[in-house]
Parts: C-alpha cells; sequence; structure tokens
C-alpha cells in the first residue's frame, strides 16, 4: 500500500489535494473498491480501519473523513496515543519518548479533516491544540534543546509531501486549521519570503524519489505551482 508512490494510500491523499467531490461518482467508486478489496499487510485489516502506526493512522483519517467512511475508532486511537509532549511517534512502540515532527502532522491533518467532516468534537480539538504547541515549541522546524534545525530537509519545499514533514507543509497546515498567526511561526515565514523568485514564484525542493502516475511539476529547482499555489494562500493567511 505504501511502497510506491502510485500506491491506493498515496492515490486516495493526491485525489483529496486535488479537491476530487467526495460525492462523485468517480470518487464513490473508488472507495467503494478500496473499502471492499483492500487490507494493510500488518495484519489484514480493511482500508478504512487503520493500522497500528500513527503516522499511518492519521493519513487513513484524512482520507477516510473527507471521502465519507467512519473512521471514529481509529480518531478514537490517536487521541489514546498522544504523548506527553503533545506530538505522535510512530516508533513510540519501539521506544520513543518524545513526539516527531513527520508523525505529528500526519495525524493533525487526520484530526482536522475529521473535525471539518463531522462537527467539532472537544477531545479532538483540544488535542489538535495540543499538537499545535508540539510544534510551535519548536518553531516550526528547531529542536526544542539547542535551537538547532532538525532537519535541513525541513527548510526545503516537496510537493507531494506523502508523509514528510517540512516548513511549508506545517504552516500550510496552521491555516487550513484556521489558526491565528503566532510569533514563533515568524521564522518560518521568513523562510517562505525568503525562497520567492523575482517572478513571484517558488521552487520545487528535494523532490522524493519514487514512481508517480505523472509528473506535477517541471523538476527540482524550476519554479512549482503547488509550492507556488501553498506559499501564496499561507502568507494571505499569516499577513
Amino acid at each position: 500500500l505504501f511502497p510506491e508512490w502510485t500506491s491506493t494510500s498515496w492515490s486516495l491523499m493526491l485525489l483529496r489535494h486535488f479537491g476530487l467531490d467526495p460525492a462523485s461518482a468517480e470518487a464513490r467508486r473508488a472507495v467503494r473498491l478500496v473499502r471492499e478489496s483492500v487490507e494493510w499487510e500488518h495484519d489484514g485489516e480493511p482500508f478504512f480501519a487503520g493500522e497500528v502506526e500513527p503516522c499511518i493512522n492519521g493519513k487513513v483519517t484524512a482520507m477516510g473523513a473527507y471521502f465519507g467512511e467512519n473512521v471514529q475508532q481509529i480518531v478514537d486511537r490517536l487521541l489514546g496515543e498522544q504523548m506527553s509532549d503533545g506530538g505522535w511517534n510512530c516508533e513510540q512502540e519501539n521506544g520513543a519518548t518524545v513526539g516527531s515532527f513527520h508523525s505529528t502532522i500526519d495525524v493533525l491533518d487526520g484530526l482536522l479533516q475529521y473535525e471539518l467532516a463531522t462537527g467539532d468534537r472537544p477531545d479532538v480539538t483540544a488535542a489538535r491544540v495540543r499538537g499545535h504547541e508540539y510544534i510551535l515549541k519548536r518553531r516550526l522546524f528547531r529542536r526544542l534543546s539547542t535551537g538547532e534545525v532538525v532537519d535541513p530537509a525541513f527548510t526545503q519545499f516537496s510537493y507531494p509531501t506523502f508523509w514528510h514533514y517540512d516548513v511549508l507543509r506545517g504552516l500550510d497546515y496552521f491555516r487550513a486549521a484556521g489558526t491565528t498567526p503566532d510569533e514563533r511561526m515568524a521564522a518560518a515565514i521568513e523562510l517562505v519570503v525568503s525562497k520567492r523568485d523575482a517572478d513571484g514564484r517558488w521552487p520545487l525542493e528535494n523532490p522524493h524519489t519514487g514512481r508517480l502516475h505523472f509528473a506535477m511539476d517541471e523538476g527540482e529547482g524550476k519554479p512549482s505551482r503547488w509550492n507556488t499555489l501553498r506559499a501564496m494562500r499561507v502568507l494571505r493567511w499569516y499577513q
């Protein structure tokens, strides 16, 4: 389901990002086929029942909620897996004791889509707020302990992001969530502004290697439609 970017999970993720009408005949047929035919390799779980890793379940929650599937059990599981620092981590079952940016943004995206689809739920909102603080305390890309950049890739803007976190993805989540701009986002916003070229466009950076259904941009270092769209809407929201 995940080895290639053309697998079921990533295909549904992209259709959601592209804005496919979840009520359309095409969407209903695709979702029905997934519901009836696709299982997880972990233990044969039905696709929309999720798996065991929070990062995977965050994505399943987002896709399921968007396309009208019942993902309440996954949501309840995710709420129980939130860590003491407010984050989530797919390696928690292997002993991880602190959150991960990658896992946390996947879960936050899923919980937000769940609330958008079903209405506000106080315990979900509270969990998201704690997750926001996990990211904001780290100013979207720095270590809490030292202030160093967690990973240089966090400062490079990919698309599609798939499971990866980066600053633009984090900011675009906060925009979508209707969060009030926070001064702890300032350095991240400055980074976005710094990448705008003379024509007002943003480049594609750090594309994630793997087979795609089709090319969405002209290549690494070239102007990116998706990064430009996301950067512009982030700056409009923040300003």
